[in-house]
């Protein structure tokens, strides 16, 4: 394997967390690989390092850790299209997309999702590379990004990062460095974001657009956040999670056999309706919701849930996530179910009580993901530190305030036709989830003006559905399709 190192800066910068601890902060390595997409082989360079984030005066105060890939055989050179990815949390680095979904190595994982040993990575024969170029990036305190201290040994304030404004901010400033380091000022531009990633890349849409000057073609949101509704709560929060019910209770069998004889696809338009038509306007009601109407409810909330009429009545048709994940198998078989993929299934202590004792998908996760890209940064793409790769990070007291993520890209839209918004959940979430992420969809443009630039895709796994191997074939190619129908082929940006 070619190698070479490139190290722009001398100096190494002191971390946070050690004084003798250090990492250069403007730092390169670059190593040439294949893999074959489709059939096809790839060539590609994967590039890896530090970008210093600078602040208003021109003054270093972190460096992002990031990983980019560019197709080397391909004639269209600086003019393909590039993908600037980003997770979530806040404080979850880049690895999740980056070696599970579109990069070009993915997880040595069963067909399932589920970790199997010896932990590692290996092809992805269906990763995006062939049409696009990608950039993980992982914010300050994910993966080995850090803050940077000044001359005087002093860190930079927290609130310079940590916070939706503040994270969108210097972000977008360093998306607008990036480019121009790397001449892709011509390319088609795209970001994804999973998770809260979603609410970061809505938010992006515009501050790119409006103080960067970059204009996108597409905004992906896979599994996305939206804080308008998971921080409100209410009728309107609560009653979007019926569809999930009904989709985790089909997978585990325990829907009444009316509805479990049929496909998941049939039966959740049914959920959705009584979601949004029905259960909405009862919750809403409160304590002065009529008995009467209250007994029907909490039928057809059994009905669609596989719960008890018994205890829906006692939640007052208001039923958390949380207690879901503990009751659904509570009297069948006394295990829980995921938070972030109801397929999987974890054993608490007592089989009492109102909610999981811990994530069971995340621990299955963690085992394959925390290996697998420690392993493959320094092996495969010959990154040596002895810096922790935070899987997550700590990002203090989170500044969720003045959120106007949602209508930021509504207006980046508005004054960028080319503009598309391409959606993707795995129906098993029950974090963020499927039905949350339509809902989202429709309020992103209340006028319904631009709702044929919206696309939705769902999948038969959970928040990271391109674990399960078919989930990740057709999610990868649905975002083929997506840069495809998103490239302007010569029209002018006009209405």
């Amino acid at each position: 394997m070619k190698f070479y190192f490139t190290l722009f800066l001398t100096a190494c910068f002191t971390l946070s967390f050690s004084q003798d601890l250090k990492i250069p902060a403007d730092t390169t390595v670059v190593t040439n690989h294949t893999v074959n997409i489709k059939g096809k082989q790839i060539n590609y360079k994967a590039e890896t390092g530090f970008q210093p984030v600078w602040d208003e005066e021109g003054k270093m105060i972190a460096s992002l850790y990031y990983t980019y890939y560019k197709r080397t055989n391909d004639n269209k050179g600086n003019k393909r299209p590039i993908i600037y990815s980003f997770n979530g949390g806040p404080g979850s680095a880049s690895l999740w997309m980056h070696i599970a979904y579109t990069g070009p190595k993915v997880l040595n994982i069963d067909e399932e999702g589920y970790p199997v040993q010896p932990y590692g990575v290996k092809d992805n024969p269906n990763s995006i590379l062939d049409v696009a170029d990608i950039v993980f990036i992982n914010p300050v305190n994910t993966g080995y990004s850090r803050k940077i201290a000044d001359k005087e040994g002093k860190m930079p304030e927290d609130k310079l990062f940590f916070g939706i404004n503040a994270d969108i901010k210097y972000l977008a400033s360093w998306m607008n460095t990036f480019t121009t380091r790397k001449n892709r000022w011509e390319s088609p531009k795209y970001i994804i974001g999973e998770s809260y990633g979603g609410t970061r890349v809505m938010g992006l849409s515009l501050e790119l657009q409006n103080r960067q000057w970059m204009y996108l073609n597409g905004v992906i949101l896979v599994s996305p956040a939206d804080y308008k509704v998971l921080r409100v709560g209410g009728p309107l929060a609560s009653s979007l999670n019926l569809p999930y019910y009904t989709a985790a209770a089909w997978y585990h069998k325990m829907l009444p056999s009316s509805l479990q004889n049929k496909d998941l696809l049939e039966i959740l338009p049914e959920a959705e309706d009584f979601a949004i038509n029905d259960l909405i306007p009862a919750i809403a009601k409160g304590g002065f919701i009529s008995e009467t109407e209250k007994q029907a409810i909490a039928k057809k909330m059994s009905y669609y849930s596989g719960l008890s009429e018994k205890v829906i009545l006692q939640q007052n048709l208001d039923v958390p996530n949380r207690f879901f994940w503990k009751e659904l198998l509570r009297d069948k078989t006394g295990e829980t179910i995921g938070r972030l993929d109801s397929r999987y299934i974890g054993i608490d202590k007592v089989e009492t009580g109102s909610s999981p004792d811990y994530s069971a998908e995340l621990t299955s996760w963690l085992h394959s993901f925390t290996p697998a890209i420690n392993y493959y940064i320094q092996n495969e793409l010959e990154f040596k530190t002895d810096v922790k790769y935070n899987v997550f990070g700590n990002t203090g007291r989170w500044d969720n305030s003045n959120d106007n993520t949602r209508d930021n890209l509504r207006q980046a839209m508005a004054q960028n036709p080319y503009l598309k918004v391409l959606t993707q959940s795995g129906y098993y979430d029950g974090a963020t989830t499927y039905f949350a992420a339509k809902y989202t969809q429709w309020q992103i443009d209340p006028s319904g003006k631009m709702k044929d630039r919206f696309s939705f895709k769902g999948y038969r796994s959970g928040h990271m559905m391109y674990l399960r191997n078919e989930d990740l074939i057709k999610a990868n190619d649905d975002l083929r399709d997506f840069i495809e129908d998103s490239l302007p082929k010569g029209e002018s940006a006009k209405y």
